[in-house]
């Protein structure tokens, strides 16, 4: 093989991913699943398509070997194949910020909306864990909690918020927490409680930021080892 063809040969299968994820529908999926394994049913549900059309494009990502699948009882499972496929969407929406100033913008006029609640970030909320001053809950439906969640979180998921209201102290600062940087669910928790007199922020940060904290916290400790 010459230097052209092995070139030509190995770009090509570089852009196997990056077709693959051209479609926003496909990265919506591997953001779900990055959250937890969830069966094809649950993914409908989530993304507003027929079972035909996320059929389609879990084969696609399954064939991509970015998400792999197991058979329990009547149900199909899917999850992403590792951790690098987490990597892969934060480079993706890194750049996305960065890049394209529509994405800034429409996060923060539908998440963040600056002007009608607070957001606190990840470091923020480091300063203060240790205090008795607040409350933090995690919005996520209640199987994504169980897979991972930041340590101390309360499990309220926001469709079941109403009915679990009373387990909020009233004179503590609530915190809500979901999916990341662009999902709704704390957005719309921290409106429901401030409505009912709670003093209530968002944190923009999900469990993948949290982790990636921890994770830097312990490489710089053995470096400095």
């Amino acid at each position: 093989m010459d230097p052209r063809t092995f070139k030509d040969q190995i770009y090509a299968g570089f852009t196997q991913i990056g077709k693959v994820v051209s479609s926003p529908k496909r990265i919506e999926l591997l953001d779900l699943l990055s959250q937890s394994p969830k069966t094809v049913e649950t993914l409908v549900k989530e993304t507003a398509m027929s079972t035909a059309n996320t059929s389609k494009h879990l084969h696609a990502l399954l064939e991509a070997q970015l998400v792999r699948y197991e058979k329990e009882k009547n149900y199909v499972i899917y999850q992403l194949a590792n951790e690098k496929v987490v990597d892969l969407l934060f480079a993706i929406k890194t750049i996305a910020e960065e890049q394209i100033e529509d994405v800034t913008r429409l996060r923060d006029e539908f998440i963040v909306r600056s002007d009608d609640l607070e957001t606190i970030t990840l470091e923020e909320w480091l300063n203060r864990r240790d205090t008795n001053e607040h409350v933090l809950i995690d919005v996520r439906p209640q199987e994504e909690y169980v897979n991972e969640h930041i340590d101390g979180a309360l499990s309220i998921p926001i469709e079941a918020l109403n009915e679990h209201i009373s387990l909020l102290p009233m004179d503590k600062e609530v915190i809500a927490y979901c999916r990341g940087a662009y999902c709704v669910y704390a957005t719309e928790a921290v409106e429901r409680l401030k409505v009912l007199g709670y003093q209530a922020v968002r944190l923009e940060a999900g469990v993948h930021e949290w982790r990636e904290h921890y994770h830097k916290q312990t490489d710089d400790f053995v470096r400095k080892r």
